[in-house]
């Protein structure tokens, strides 16, 4: 049989169209024992453990709770929250790090009847009030002082009823005594305590199935790369149904009993943002449905101490990640000069050895001997554990993937919306393939309008190229108060992602670039920028890059070294490079060397494709300074309202050049 048709007739008990309350009960039921959630000791001033509901981890440790506990606390606090008012689709805010609270919210609000819309914890006081006014929001959980005070700064403006904090709030934080004179802020403890009181498992039932399945749970608001941030409703059964598309995909099959899979045995490290739908969906709701271990990381920053201590046998995560990973281990692979030259040899054996379907004696060989030297000990110091990682929201460079499967840590690529749940298509564990975002999920139709693309560019590409097309259960019933939004994003029945790919004979799919994004040169040209930005994921110099061209003759980029290694780089070649960031930029130097590392990149395209000018900027992209999303993809329209004048500079002279 094949594995697809194994796949759509594949048969859990995991499966189901269930409330997202009642998919958790199931879960707990059949898990009871297990573990659900490790948490961290020494991070939060949790509320719950101030009150003595859960038991403190030890400082810089792990401590567990099972699915038996976690459902305990569970229905205590969504009988604290009907006590607070929740029920009927009201609509409540969670506005916090991704934490094991979060995740007891989440399920607590939908119990209660609620609907959860969700806030980034790097939301200024501006977008706090949008994202809690628009959807008109009766109450909010914050995570400490600091998200209280945004909150309590634009109250004004909201019709709020209750705040709930999950931290305790110190004394000299401003907030102390606001929590004391008023009477609709709670700590957790709070409502944990008032629904222990409260609780009776016989209406709890009522309340857990009570919502139909086409019934909101959730609003989560687009990351706004494009414009003003849209509330995309999705319900029970859109969650619903991309559990059980992804579980079809990566459960337990009796056809392949020896594939990767996520089963109660898995343990996963979470980190990225619950406020986003990838993590809420692959790291949340699909992990609690297999009855898998969910671990939550201190930070992206503590990723390397976190996997030693938990050892996860699974992850989730975006690209950046994996290339900031993939930079921490090159880094200590760079101690001597010596290391350095065995791993950038095990590096290139490991690529090699990947992308050839017979590697011969001679290539088998060499890779044992890399997988001694440096891949095993790569493993090791991420837990020694992880079977695979999955890869979303945003494109992973191809030659980074095929590093990772060389060195035994397979990453599946995906790709999905949050219009989505957000799962359209990922790779199956028993038959990646590098490069693209693997095949459909199952129920998940598609079409490729391929009039949004040239005539040239149809002809010489086997297979469909377009943008994509979707339907399915896993898709969204359109925005939250915009009909028109809504009405343009649907033809026929079909959404319309906005997305330009390439449809495979194989069925397989290769992401190629948001529609939005695509440059359209002068000459008219189309030009994906991602794949080209990709293509230095994994260089050592080159940190971060931004391609532009959009209305230009040629293709330029912006360039941000990793400043680390270019001084590295520069005091083994006796180069005295100025600390100055600026001046840095505008080493002479530093440009003909980046040049090398450009003209690399350019042997690889096409003429019309290759960076014909870059201009070098010292500040990394990141979400402090506006110009990434909390989920790492570049806000173009931020970065060159940043870089304005360099971009300036780039075609100042343009009708001279290339």
């Amino acid at each position: 049989m094949d594995w697809r048709d194994a796949e759509a007739e594949y048969e859990s008990e995991v499966l189901g169209e269930t409330t997202l309350a009642r998919l958790f009960e199931a879960s707990a039921d059949r898990n009871a024992d297990r573990v659900a959630q490790q948490y961290k000791g020494g991070i939060y001033d949790r509320s719950l453990v101030a009150d003595d509901v859960v038991p403190a981890a030890p400082a810089g440790d792990y401590a567990d709770l099972t699915y038996a506990e976690m459902r305990t606390l569970v229905r205590h606090l969504a009988a604290g929250f009907r006590e607070l008012g929740v029920a009927g689709g009201e609509r409540v805010g969670l506005f916090a790090h991704t934490r094991m609270e979060w995740a007891q919210c989440d399920f607590a609000l939908l119990a209660a009847g609620g609907v959860v819309t969700t806030v980034y914890t790097s939301s200024s006081e501006r977008q706090v009030k949008y994202l809690l006014g628009d959807p008109e929001a009766t109450g909010v959980v914050v995570e400490n002082a600091d998200c209280l005070r945004r909150v309590l700064a634009v109250e004004d403006d909201l019709d709020l009823e209750f705040v709930v904090v999950l931290d305790e709030i110190p004394d000299g934080s401003g907030m102390s005594g606001a929590i004391r004179d008023r009477d609709d802020i709670y700590s957790l403890a709070d409502v944990h305590e008032m629904g222990v009181d409260a609780y009776d498992a016989d209406t709890y039932e009522t309340w857990v199935d009570e919502p139909a399945m086409d019934d909101l749970a959730s609003l989560i608001y687009t990351s706004g790369t494009t414009g003003q941030p849209k509330g995309v409703q999705l319900t029970h059964r859109n969650f619903r149904a991309n559990v059980n598309q992804c579980f079809r995909r990566f459960g337990p099959r009796p056809d392949d009993p020896d594939r990767l899979a996520i089963t109660p045995d898995s343990t996963t490290l979470s980190f990225l943002p619950l406020a986003h739908v990838f993590e809420r969906l692959a790291g949340h709701y699909l992990m609690f449905a297999a009855g898998a271990t969910v671990a939550y990381a201190e930070s992206p920053d503590t990723l390397r101490e976190d996997f030693q201590l938990v050892r996860p046998t699974t992850g989730t995560s975006v690209p950046r990640v994996y290339e900031k990973l993939y930079d921490a281990i090159r880094t200590q692979a760079s101690e001597s000069p010596v290391k350095e030259r065995i791993f950038e040899w095990a590096v290139g054996v490991g690529q090699a050895y990947h992308e050839v379907d017979n590697p011969g004696t001679a290539l088998t060989l060499k890779h044992r001997i890399a997988d001694r030297l440096v891949f095993s000990q790569v493993r090791e110091a991420i837990g020694g554990r992880l079977e695979f990682f999955i890869s979303g929201g945003g494109s992973l460079s191809a030659d980074l993937c095929a590093l990772y499967h060389g060195m035994g840590l397979p990453i599946l690529e995906g790709y999905g919306l949050t219009e989505t749940s957000p799962v359209i298509s990922v790779n199956p564990p028993n038959g990646p393939k590098i490069g693209t975002i693997g095949t459909p999920v199952v129920d998940v139709e598609i079409e490729i309008d391929e009039s949004v693309v040239g005539e040239v560019q149809r002809r010489e590409t086997e297979g469909q190229i377009g943008e994509l097309l979707v339907r399915g259960p896993n898709v969204t019933s359109g925005y939250w108060n915009r009909p028109e939004e809504t009405e343009q994003s649907f033809t026929d029945g079909w959404f319309r992602t906005g997305d330009i790919v390439h449809l495979r004979p194989d069925g397989y799919i290769e992401f190629r670039e948001r529609a939005k994004q695509l440059l359209v040169l002068s000459t008219g040209k189309n030009v994906a920028p991602g794949p080209i930005e990709d293509a230095f994921a994994s260089n050592q110099l080159v940190e971060q890059c931004l391609v532009l061209g959009d209305g230009k003759k040629f293709v330029s980029a912006l360039l941000v070294p990793n400043v680390e290694a270019v001084h590295e780089w520069a005091d083994r070649e006796g180069i005295d490079l100025p600390e100055d960031r600026r001046k840095l930029a505008r080493d002479e130097r530093l440009r003909a060397r980046l040049q090398r590392e450009v003209d690399q990149v350019n042997e690889r395209l096409e003429s019309y494709e290759q960076i014909k000018q870059f201009r070098i900027v010292t500040e990394e992209f990141t979400e402090e300074n506006g110009m990434l999303t909390p989920t790492m993809k570049k806000k173009r329209r931020h970065i060159l309202d940043r870089y304005a004048d360099d971009v300036e500079m780039l075609y100042r002279d343009s009708t001279s050049r290339p």
